[in-house]
């Protein structure tokens, strides 16, 4: 345990180094390409399983992951070249709190969007 602080004090300082990862877990596509890659798989295979995505945001998204080291970028030789995308052992490791997570948005789902109605109404003009 640290040095208590007052309670102005901010708790996740600028510079904090888990602000871009939370960033990245917080990311939709970030999450969805995760649960796509449970084996190693193309771009188009990827893009294909996430619909909405486009090609730049795809593309942004695989760097970050990879810049994280949570992906793995292989170029393969094949004609034409094709890269494949994988999950390294970090990528890997994140599997179970990431399952956890999901499966309490599922357990919720019907939960969180009546509350949602619930608020609109209230909040109706």
């Amino acid at each position: 345990m640290g040095t208590p602080t007052p309670r102005d004090a901010p708790r996740f300082v600028v510079d904090c180094p888990t602000r871009p990862i939370l960033d990245q877990i917080a990311d939709k596509w970030s999450m969805m390409v995760l649960t796509v890659l449970e084996e190693p798989t193309r771009f188009n295979e990827i893009r294909r399983q996430l619909e909405g995505v486009t090609q730049r945001v795809l593309t942004q998204t695989l760097r970050r992951l990879e810049r994280n080291g949570m992906i793995a970028r292989t170029v393969l030789e094949t004609s034409p070249v094709g890269v494949e995308y994988s999950l390294t052992p970090l990528g890997q490791s994140f599997r179970e709190p990431f399952t956890r997570l999901y499966e309490w948005t599922l357990a919720n789902s019907d939960a969180i969007e009546e509350m949602q109605r619930a608020y609109d109404q209230r909040n109706a003009r």
